[in-house]
């Protein structure tokens, strides 16, 4: 393996003393990133995309720049401009990253969306959202088609592969635009952008049925100089590899800001349908990928392979975000690699707050110390701060500093903003313990999110779901321990009377939830129950059934030992 001669921090604490993101008045991650890349080096390569069928494109910041203009000045023509919100439905498409970066050069506020959103999903976010404009590509057409009528804000439509009838035809557009000067001009900067005006959406899972909407400004990609800089620990040579679907939050960390922040390329595989995990090692071998990023699901899949039979000698970095990784898994991809896995903490709310950085020693299972810039304390119920070794909830500071890549707040829902920002801190809404060295070590989430595969899943969003079936009469989901997903979602259902639970329901409810929510969503065990247990005032209690189920996950691990 190669090992880096320099890292980008070389002492922890004289970093976090010093480290400060300077946040000029007026910012834009599209000119003032992207742009300054191209023009300071017009073959800077930004990006090397390749699908299942081995189909490649190399596009450099240059290209970057000039798709993203053209695009924009399609938006102005759409009378698309600062401030409208713009929803982008695509799977890992280059076009994902020209849209989201001319949405941003014209002040526009962008949402990237999972494609794996069903149509239900779909129209629930655009009405939340109030959107004007949604791009997306045949494969995802019909979900929109079929909210349309629902959806009055909806004015502006992109398809990024084809035609269909009241689309706008990207690819025509581009090529025989409807005024020469669409595709020749630069763009003309209407409206500068300062940094603290908002720019992106992310919808979040909650304790309730319906997703939050985060806002973050123009700042937040500055943000990710932390992630990028200390704990990806990329540098201009890098070739950046971030297993990460488009819509989901992780994909800013390593698909877009954070690497070409760092002037990294980033490296994106284009894969649909079924995925096998191990379709990632030839990639990682015949691109020569330096830095690899996977949530621990797809390392558990990973390390079934017989690593020795691949050439790792450029990989140099490996890292892990976004659920706990097992010091096994650890152990095993070091010994077939020679490399560790470095693990980290942060939210949809956030950037990269406590990671493991090269400069530190690695301590498996842990998820790291703070990251510079960031001040993180773990507070009792009460707001006060924890002993070495207690259990506590991650709570980070707003001010003295203000941290940069800190979400706005909860848009259009002040209470659930109030609920998180109390005083001079932000609650996290997890749980961790921190040793006598300063390292954190993940416990689990204060309310009940699910952390399954990579995605965080609300188990109320699930039991709305089920208790739209007949035969439901009340259900509680929860996470239940399993070997290779790390937690799978389990329902545990009361039927109605003269309803019985058999195999064919069980099925027969799952394949409801997958229609009725994301299918990802859907409860991969079912457990009838003819009660479930609950508090005085009649709230389930969760946290009894998750004892249970870790309870019988080691019953069963101690049992195969034997």
């Amino acid at each position: 393996m190669t090992e880096t001669s320099l890292h980008n921090m070389m002492d922890y604490e004289e970093t976090c003393s010093t480290f400060s993101i300077p946040v000029p008045e007026y910012y834009n991650f599209g000119f003032d990133v992207v742009d300054a890349w191209a023009k300071q080096d017009r073959n800077k390569l930004a990006m090397i995309w390749t699908n299942q069928e081995g189909e490649e494109k190399y596009y450099t910041f240059r290209h970057m720049m000039n798709l993203s203009n053209q695009i924009a000045n399609m938006m102005f023509k759409q009378n698309v401009g600062k401030g409208d919100r713009v929803m982008i439905l695509l799977p890992r498409v280059p076009e994902w990253w020209t849209f989201a970066l001319a949405a941003i050069k014209i002040g526009a506020v962008i949402c990237p969306s999972p494609v794996i959103l069903t149509p239900h999903d779909l129209e629930y976010r655009i009405n939340k959202g109030k959107f004007k404009m949604i791009v997306t590509n045949q494969e995802n057409l019909w979900k929109v088609q079929e909210v349309l009528d629902q959806c009055p804000t909806l004015k502006v439509k992109f398809l990024v592969d084809g035609e269909a009838d009241g689309w706008i035809d990207y690819q025509k557009e581009l090529i025989y635009p409807a005024k020469a000067s669409i595709h020749l001009s630069p763009l003309i900067r209407k409206n500068r952008t300062k940094a603290t005006d908002p720019m992106l959406i992310f919808f979040t899972s909650g304790t309730s049925a319906n997703p939050k909407m985060v806002m973050h400004n123009h700042a937040y990609p500055l943000g990710h100089i932390v992630t990028a800089r200390f704990w990806y620990d990329l540098t201009e040579n890098d070739l950046q590899f971030t297993v990460a679907d488009t819509g989901w939050g992780k994909s800013s960390w390593g698909k877009f800001y954070g690497p070409w922040m760092q002037g990294a390329c980033v490296f994106v595989y284009d894969y649909r349908g079924k995925f096998n995990a191990t379709e990632l090692l030839p990639l990682i071998e015949k691109y020569e990928i330096t830095t690899f990023c996977a949530p621990s699901t797809i390392y558990r899949m990973l390390i079934l392979a017989d690593l020795s039979t691949f050439d790792f000698s450029e990989l140099r970095h490996c890292l892990c975000a976004g659920e706990t990784l097992n010091p096994e898994v650890n152990r095993v991809w070091e010994e077939g690699t020679g490399l560790k896995i470095y693990e980290a903490y942060g939210q949809t709310e956030t950037v990269m707050v406590i990671g493991t950085y090269p400069c530190i020693e690695h301590r498996p299972g842990s998820i790291g110390k703070p990251a510079p810039g960031w001040k993180i304390e773990l507070h009792d119920d009460d707001g006060n701060p924890v002993a070495v070794g207690e259990e506590g909830r991650i709570a980070i500071r707003t001010r003295d500093p203000s941290p940069v890549g800190l979400f706005m707040e909860y848009l259009d829902d002040p209470e659930a903003t109030a609920k998180v920002f109390v005083g001079d801190w932000y609650y996290t809404g997890d749980k961790a313990t921190m040793d006598e060295d300063g390292y954190y070590w993940f416990v689990g989430r204060d309310d009940d999110i699910i952390k399954s595969s990579g995605y965080r899943i609300s188990p109320a969003e699930v039991e709305s779901a089920l208790m739209t079936h007949p035969c439901v009469k009340e259900s509680a989901v929860v996470g239940s321990p399993d070997p290779i997903r790390g937690v799978i979602v389990k329902a545990f259902v009361c039927l109605k009377d003269g309803w019985t639970g058999s195999d064919d329901l069980i099925r027969e409810l799952q394949n409801h939830v997958k229609t009725t929510t994301a299918p990802y969503k859907y409860p991969r065990a079912i457990e009838f129950v003819d009660e479930l247990p609950k508090t005085i005032s009649g709230k389930v209690r969760r946290v009894e059934l998750r004892d249970l189920e870790k309870k019988r996950y080691e019953e069963h691990n101690e049992h195969q030992a034997e």
